[in-house]
């Protein structure tokens, strides 16, 4: 970024990719209490109680439910209100992961999600969760949209939505950036530290440490070691 650019603006530190996880001492005993307890169903139950809130015990059970449901989950997690999970049961979440409000997280029955620590998923997310291996610090900008699987679309004589599912796995690297309203197709590879700009549409893999954008989204640069990230579209 120039400093004509960086002048037009104000550089602020970030706050989730520097902060540590520090859940209260309690919290392991109260997680393997509701795993214990509840199960699977009772869990899914229990979560809508606290789904909406917005206050410290909402937030403090909705983070508890999702990490004595998920396969496994790290300390620090932070869930919104609103968000949504489907087979939470498929979900390896690393440490100090933040979803925020409205985000919809959907697995399969036998699938796997991996999230990996300090990522950042920003609010109205949508992530079609079926075979996903998201990196380290990764960064999702809110309403960004991933997609792991589509319809055949064979026999021609059947509706779409009649035909199989053809599931692909998704990767994105550790410290990737996909910026606000990005979507992400079936099948596709994101590099590490590569940045997608703001509403493109990711067809194809995109390489380590570059810059895409657009409709489809295509190649624009290389980052380097001044580029301060301009299209950066989330906090």
């Amino acid at each position: 970024m120039s400093t004509e650019a960086r002048s037009e603006g104000r550089i602020v530190a970030a706050i989730h990719g520097r902060s540590a996880a520090e859940p209260p001492g309690y919290e392991a005993g109260l997680i393997a209490a509701l795993r214990r307890d509840y199960g699977p169903e009772g869990l899914i139950v229990l979560y809508g109680r606290f789904a909406q809130g917005d206050g410290m015990i909402d937030a403090l059970m909705r983070r508890a439910i999702v990490s004595a449901g998920a396969r496994e989950c790290g300390a620090g997690l932070k869930v919104g209100s609103g968000a949504a999970f489907r087979h939470v049961e498929t979900f390896e979440i690393g440490d100090n992961v933040f979803i925020g409000a409205q985000a919809n997280i959907q697995g399969r029955y036998d699938g796997t999600c991996r999230i990996g620590r300090g990522s950042w998923i920003g609010p109205q997310a949508f992530l079609d969760a079926r075979d996903l291996t998201m990196g380290e610090h990764v960064g999702w900008g809110p309403g960004a949209k991933l997609l792991g699987s589509a319809h055949v679309a064979e026999p021609i004589d059947r509706p779409i939505i009649e035909t199989d599912l053809h599931v692909r796995p998704v990767r994105i690297g550790d410290w990737a950036d996909i910026g606000t309203n990005a979507v992400i197709l079936p099948g596709v590879t994101i590099g590490k530290g590569a940045i997608i700009g703001a509403g493109a549409v990711v067809t194809s893999d995109v390489a380590p440490f570059s810059v895409v954008a657009g409709v489809p989204a295509r190649f624009l640069r290389w980052r380097n070691n001044t580029d301060q990230g301009e299209v950066r579209q989330h906090g």
